[in-house]
């Protein structure tokens, strides 16, 4: 086994990093010209408010250092901001020059007053009415201030951005696990993030799985979606590399979706359509809540066990066509009945079976049920 100093200069070798100080003029000029991309879909996902970003621009003209802007250069040359997107946006949007996912400039940021500069109330970069407008000075003094730049030169490794982009979002955010991996997708494959978007707002994916207002912001549909595919198309040394679902997945979204992958976006679709209008036709909002026995219905919110087990297994069944569909609604309907008294779904419950090999099990156990074992 290779000794800790030999893992640290291997793994340094995998990453090649530059930082310079920019002035905030010149910033702009590369976003003017296109060769700085701020992924302009993020804007939905960060959420800052109008006070966040006033003291933001009060940072700057105080001048008070900021946090280091890190970003990843691609083949083409472009820069892909990996950390700071609202910090750039703000000041973006301050100058009158932040654009839209559609390319269309939105409305200037006009600020509000904040702890040391009052005066700020109601100031714009540029107005009509000269009383709103920052004076030139403070302009000229504004485009000077320098942010640190720290770049990921294109000769480093594989996923270095996309590591990065998620150890740098995770730690104190509050961007939820599935919108710290939509961003990367979006880095990765923007058509990924598109397509998998579109089946996790599809209507019969939606009316199975019936989520809280507060899941449906933090994108829990789309990391549904994502387990789908996952446990689709397992794979034995990701799974085994990972004591926990999260970096799991994380991981998944690399290995399934990058843009050299081979995975079949047409045929994908589908599988998924098939599955959850079969799920939605026979079950409808209950195809994955737990069958009350002793009640005779079914109670609680969705459960990822019974999603684990049904979805992944009936996925199968659909892509071998060996049933009709009259047998697989009759075969969904007796499973979701006997999978919560199943002696293996209640051994998984009893024991805290860790979540990477429940996933397994699952699968497993909705194979067993369907007759595809």
């Amino acid at each position: 086994m290779e000794n800790l100093q030999s893992q640290i200069e291997t793994a340094r070798m995998q990453v090649h990093t530059d930082s310079y100080p920019m002035s905030i003029g010149e910033l702009v000029n590369l976003y003017d010209d296109d060769e700085l991309d701020i992924h302009p879909e993020f804007q939905r996902v960060f959420r800052w408010t109008e006070d966040q970003k006033s003291k933001l621009i009060e940072s700057i003209l105080l001048g008070i250092p900021l946090p280091s802007i890190f970003v990843a250069q691609r083949k083409d040359g472009i820069w892909d901001v990996v950390d700071g997107l609202q910090r750039i946006s703000t000041i973006l949007s301050f100058l009158g020059k932040l654009k839209n996912e559609t390319g269309e400039v939105l409305p200037p940021l006009e600020l509000s007053a904040t702890k040391y500069l009052p005066a700020l109330a109601g100031k714009v970069w540029e107005s009509e009415d000269k009383s709103k407008e920052i004076d030139i000075e403070i302009k000229r003094v504004f485009k000077r201030e320098k942010l640190d730049i720290k770049i990921i030169k294109k000769e480093s490794e594989g996923d270095t951005k996309y590591e990065l982009f998620q150890r740098l979002n995770t730690g104190g955010t509050k961007l939820s696990d599935q919108e710290v991996r939509n961003c990367m997708l979006l880095m990765l494959n923007s058509k990924a993030y598109h397509w998998l978007k579109e089946l996790a707002n599809s209507d019969n994916f939606s009316i199975t799985t019936p989520i809280s207002e507060k899941q449906i912001e933090e994108c829990y549909g789309q990391e549904l979606c994502l387990r789908f595919f996952a446990l689709r198309h397992t794979n034995v040394d990701a799974r085994r590399s990972h004591s926990d679902v999260r970096p799991y997945l994380d991981s998944e979204v690399s290995r399934l979706f990058s843009e050299d992958s081979d995975f079949d976006y047409e045929s994908e679709k589908l599988i998924f359509e098939e599955s959850f209008s079969i799920l939605s036709e026979v079950l409808g909002d209950n195809a994955f809540r737990k069958f009350n026995t002793e009640k005779g219905k079914y109670e609680g919110a969705i459960s990822v066990l019974v999603f684990e087990a049904l979805a992944s297994a009936l996925s199968v069944a659909v892509e071998k066509k060996e049933k009709t569909r009259g047998e697989l609604l009759e075969l969904v309907k007796a499973s979701s009945i006997a999978l919560p008294v199943h002696p293996k779904f209640i051994d998984t419950l009893d024991r805290r079976v860790r979540p990477m090999d429940r996933m397994v099990i699952m699968k497993e156990l909705g194979m067993e049920l369907l007759g595809e074992d």
